[in-house]
This record gives C-alpha cells, structure tokens and sequence, in this order.
C-alpha cells in the first residue's frame, strides 16, 4: 500500500502569509490548495501574530499536514522588518510545535534552486514553475501563496537528503538549544523540529 503525505509550507510575514498544500502518494506530488492570510488592514503587529497563529493551528486541524516546510527569514538591512518577519515565522513554527508536526526550515535561495534551478529565481518565475509542475489555472495575484506552496514542493524534493541542522524533542530541547549559551554549529539549509516518535 502506498504510504501517502500531506506537507504544509508556509511564507511567513506580517503583511501577508501566503501558505499552499501538496499530497504526496509515494514519489509523486498532487496540488491540494493555496492561499494566504491578508493581515494589511490591521495596525497591531502583536494582533498580526495572534491571527498568524491561529490560522496555522485552523489549516493544520482542517488538513492534518504530516510535515511542516517553512521559509526562513532573509537577511536584509532593515533590522526591524527582519524582527518582524523572524516572530512571525516563530508564530507559525510555535503553532506546529503545539501540534506536534515536524517542521522544516529552507532558506530562500534554496527554495528558487529546488522549484527552478536558480537560486536568485524572480517570485514570477518561481510561480510560473510551480504552475507548470502542477497544472495550476491560475496564479494568484500576491504571489505569497505561491512561495508558501513553493516551501512545500522544495520539501518534497529535499525529503530523505535534507540537511539536518538540530533535532528537537520537546519545547525544553528547543529551549535549551536555541538559549544564548547553546553551542552554535555552522549554517544549515535546513533545520528539522522533529517530535514525533520513532515508530518500531
């Protein structure tokens, strides 16, 4: 019997966070749904990481994802954008914690290499890709949904040789590893938040 997978990505911000869903039957991958959470009309930023989390925990109680593919905040100059960004990931990422679900961090450029090839890829031509790939009709106009389902598709590709950065059992390793005394290891493509036991 094929073991079938539901994988969840998500592109956090606090304007939008646009999400997308992919089914994997064995080794191939069916489109499931893409969207995302418009946050502009609200002023509040901590109101904004209140709703990013509760729509987290609704996508993840209504669809039952079996892994998590988050996109991690890019470096940039503004120091409070990237603040801003980095709790709105963390939201999310506490949302799947709650729920127990593996999550996976990739930073952008290897999301554009695994979708297209090039990691400098435009959002454009990372859209367009992942709508030949899995016969979208139409393409959003934010192109946030697209990056959040561009997550999920790079986890599919990248699953059984992603790069393991730390494995977590439970909030208190979380804690403890990411603490300022914590040992820093080197730069990682990806971070797994693994929670699940191993089954026999």
């Amino acid at each position: 019997m094929t073991k079938e997978r539901i994988i969840l990505g998500i592109d956090p911000g606090t304007t939008i966070m646009g999400f997308g869903l992919i089914k994997v039957v064995g080794k191939t991958m069916q489109f499931l749904q893409l969207n995302e959470l418009d946050l502009k009309k609200y002023d509040d930023h901590y109101l904004k990481l209140k709703l990013i989390f509760e729509r987290t925990i609704e996508l993840i109680d209504t669809h039952n994802p079996d892994e998590i593919a988050i996109e991690a905040p890019f470096f940039g100059k503004n120091v409070q954008s990237m603040l801003k960004l980095g709790r709105a990931q963390g939201v999310a990422m506490a949302a799947g914690l709650s729920r127990e679900i593996p999550i996976t961090e990739y930073l952008p450029k290897k999301i554009k290499m695994s979708i297209t090839g090039n990691g400098n890829a435009s959002k454009e031509q990372v859209a367009r890709m992942l709508q030949s790939m899995l016969g979208l009709k139409t393409l959003p106009k934010n192109l946030d949904a697209t990056d959040g389902l561009a997550a999920a598709v790079c986890h599919f590709y990248n699953s059984g040789k992603v790069s393991v950065g730390k494995s977590y059992t439970g909030w208190d390793a979380f804690v403890k590893q990411n603490s300022p005394q914590a040992p820093k290891g080197g730069a990682k493509m990806a971070t797994v938040i693994n929670l699940r036991k191993k089954k026999n």
